[in-house]
């Protein structure tokens, strides 16, 4: 593909190595352009190696990219209609003569084998992510009886950035006991009591890069995150239990060259043999690397073929609703033997 336009912030800095909230890249052939405005032009111009800096009207930096167009004469132009609201596209598609091609998400499509550098930079964050669920984990086992989730969120943001060194992947999740059974539950004024299941989802950006991973535990005297737990209900027991066997069925069938929705029906099938088939309700994983979503998808439908080097998600969870919620999630990067859990 030789000639596209870019406005995501993520498929801009994967292009060129810096992005910030107003730029367009365009690729023209042989050329590249980074278009921003005024406020942004002399950190790109320092930064950005394999493109030209431009500076363009604030109101309407697509203006600026119509005329580079217009001057190079292509034919063609490739986007991402997710990057586009309806009044945009209109109004800069109108005004060129071209074919434009609907690529959806073809950066990510770029993206989704990494190379050795993005992986020791994602290893690293997942390491990063790793330290600060010990770190949290550590702050509830002191100080966590009593406090709600609101509270608990704060203090998990506050740790999972270490003082302002790292940025989050997204906002932590927090889920105390029955709110557990929502997968992405918000915080709520729910107060943390012992015996009660604690679900801890978050991670960290080192270096632009995603990290992602969720631990289930009891909050008892022996609390942790580790990924072997012992529960004194027999009931959350069994559900920890098959939410774990699920994810060891899903990471053993991850192998180069089998599709995506395999790696998910491993998962699934445990989940269903158990009788749990109808509380797991969502995919199995998803890609990780400069966005928290990213391609591959490891759902059900998905006929993606997995290569060495994709790196994704794998996160069976059973949600059991007005009772409580387990989830179990490391992020794993494709190798020629299988899987290699990171962090």
């Amino acid at each position: 593909m030789n000639n596209y336009i870019l406005q995501d912030e993520n498929a801009l800095y994967f292009e060129c190595g810096f992005s910030c909230d107003h730029a367009v890249f365009l690729k023209l052939g042989s050329e590249a352009f980074f278009i921003t405005d005024a406020r942004y032009t002399t950190e790109a111009a320092e930064v950005i190696k394999n493109a030209t800096v431009l500076e363009g009207d604030r109101r309407d930096l697509l203006k600026t990219a119509r005329l580079l167009i217009r001057k190079s004469g292509i034919k063609s132009l490739a986007y991402n209609p997710a990057e586009w609201n309806v009044d945009a596209y209109a109004t800069f598609s109108e005004k060129l003569s071209i074919n434009f091609q609907k690529k959806p998400n073809f950066s990510q499509q770029k993206r989704i084998i990494k190379t050795e550098t993005e992986l020791e930079i994602l290893k690293k964050a997942a390491l990063f992510g790793r330290d600060a669920f010990h770190r949290f984990g550590e702050f509830l086992k002191h100080d966590g009886l009593g406090i709600d989730e609101m509270m608990a969120h704060f203090e998990a943001e506050s740790i999972f950035k270490h003082k302002g060194a790292l940025d989050l992947s997204f906002s932590p999740i927090v889920a105390l006991g029955a709110n557990a059974a929502k997968p992405h539950a918000l915080p709520t004024r729910k107060t943390l009591q012992k015996g009660e299941l604690v679900l801890l989802d978050a991670g960290v950006k080192y270096q632009r890069y995603c990290s992602d991973r969720t631990r289930t535990s009891v909050f008892d005297e022996h609390f942790n995150f580790e990924k072997k737990q012992k529960f004194k209900d027999a009931h959350q027991q069994k559900v920890y239990d098959t939410v774990l066997l699920a994810q060891e069925a899903a990471l053993k069938a991850v192998k180069i060259g089998v599709k995506a929705k395999e790696i998910d029906k491993a998962a699934r099938d445990v989940i269903d043999k158990a009788g749990f088939g109808n509380y797991f309700v969502h995919s199995t994983g998803h890609g990780v690397g400069l966005d928290i979503h990213e391609l591959p998808v490891i759902g059900s439908r998905s006929e993606t073929i997995i290569e060495e080097n994709m790196v994704f998600t794998i996160e069976p969870g059973i949600y059991l609703q007005e009772q409580f919620g387990v989830r179990i999630e490391d992020t794993i990067i494709v190798r020629k033997d299988g899987a290699e859990v990171m962090g």
